[in-house]
């Protein structure tokens, strides 16, 4: 064997011995999801597991070939942004933001990293993209379009109740998403003929005198929407609403199972299971700019015949018919 020949396989060796201890030093990265959710641990967990489900059924496991950093506020807004923070200091790949206050202090802590959306209420309205259809940003997911179906809320309640003409929804001024809610109902209100009254909550003691309030100014029934208050509260809130005979509507279901006569909205875990594909294109090189935020394509109606019958209210048969789920 010539010099040439042997000086040839020596480099040949050489440089297999280099690029596979190389390998070896630097296995493929495994990439890594931040989940950020202003609920407990355990009130987000059914929504953590839709989207863990979504993952899983796009070939994403986690401790396979990815992992997720869940950061939890206890409904703590004020704790949101250090939790941001913390996923920024730990370079995720992606952050899953699961509602509008998760992806506020979100988009505070990064313009860099990837956000997802999982369900928000206006994300246009909020600033946290230029459009729907064209996001802009590093900002993309899913929007529940819980203001634009203030409406249909508002006809189930005047089904439910013919004779309703004046109705409380029930807000917290001091939170921007509350607020558009209640901007949101004006129309709506008008077109069904039913004048509205301002019920605000701006704290958990505000609670009992904002419902004898109503109580005097002689409501009806009460709409409520999604905010942080609220849902620390909710089944606070049920109760005084079947203690002062109110017929209630929430635009989700576990308000209902805490107590409350109705809801209409988006199937939650469904948004957080599409949120998965949001993940899995960005993992795969697609930039959320030019990714489109996408709306609810399944909803839910929820009725409780109990608490119908504990506020004496008869739910015409018609609308027994067309709930999805009836708690009896």
């Amino acid at each position: 064997m010539s010099r040439r020949i042997l000086g040839f396989f020596c480099l040949l060796i050489t440089v297999l011995l280099i690029t596979g201890s190389v390998e070896a030093q630097q296995p493929g990265k495994v990439p890594r999801i931040g989940f950020l959710s202003t609920l407990s641990r355990s009130n987000a967990e059914p929504w953590e597991q839709a989207f863990r489900q979504g993952l899983r059924d796009l070939g994403w496991v986690e401790g396979k070939n990815i992992t997720i950093e869940s950061r939890y506020s206890d409904r703590r807004d004020d704790r949101l942004p250090e939790l941001a923070a913390d996923l920024v200091r730990l370079n995720v790949d992606v952050i899953v933001a699961s509602f509008t206050p998760d992806t506020l202090a979100a988009k505070n802590a990064t313009r860099e990293i990837p956000i997802v959306m999982a369900s928000v209420s206006d994300p246009v309205e909020s600033r946290f993209v230029d459009s729907l259809a064209r996001p802009g940003r590093n900002i993309t997911g899913l929007t529940n379009l819980a203001q634009e179906l203030s409406g249909k809320r508002l006809e189930l309640l005047k089904e439910s109740v013919p004779k309703l003409t004046r109705l409380a929804v029930l807000w917290n001024p001091d939170a921007p998403i509350s607020t558009l809610g209640w901007k949101e109902s004006q129309a709506p209100a008008r077109a069904l003929g039913l004048q509205l009254y301002s019920m605000e909550v701006r704290s958990p003691n505000d609670f009992d005198k904002a419902f004898q309030d109503a109580i005097k100014a002689r409501v009806g029934a009460v709409a409520l929407g999604t905010n942080t208050l609220v849902a620390a509260n909710q089944k606070r809130v049920a109760e005084l609403a079947i203690k002062h005979r109110l017929p209630s509507i929430y635009q989700l279901s576990e308000y209902v199972e805490a107590g409350g006569l109705m809801a209409y909205g988006p199937d939650r875990s469904d948004l957080f299971r599409r949120a998965a594909t949001y993940v899995d294109k960005i993992l795969k090189g697609r930039k959320p700019a030019d990714l489109p935020v996408e709306q609810p394509t399944k909803f839910e109606f929820v009725i409780n015949l109990k608490t119908a019958k504990q506020i004496g209210v008869t739910i015409p048969r018609s609308m027994l018919y067309r709930a999805d789920k009836v708690i009896k």
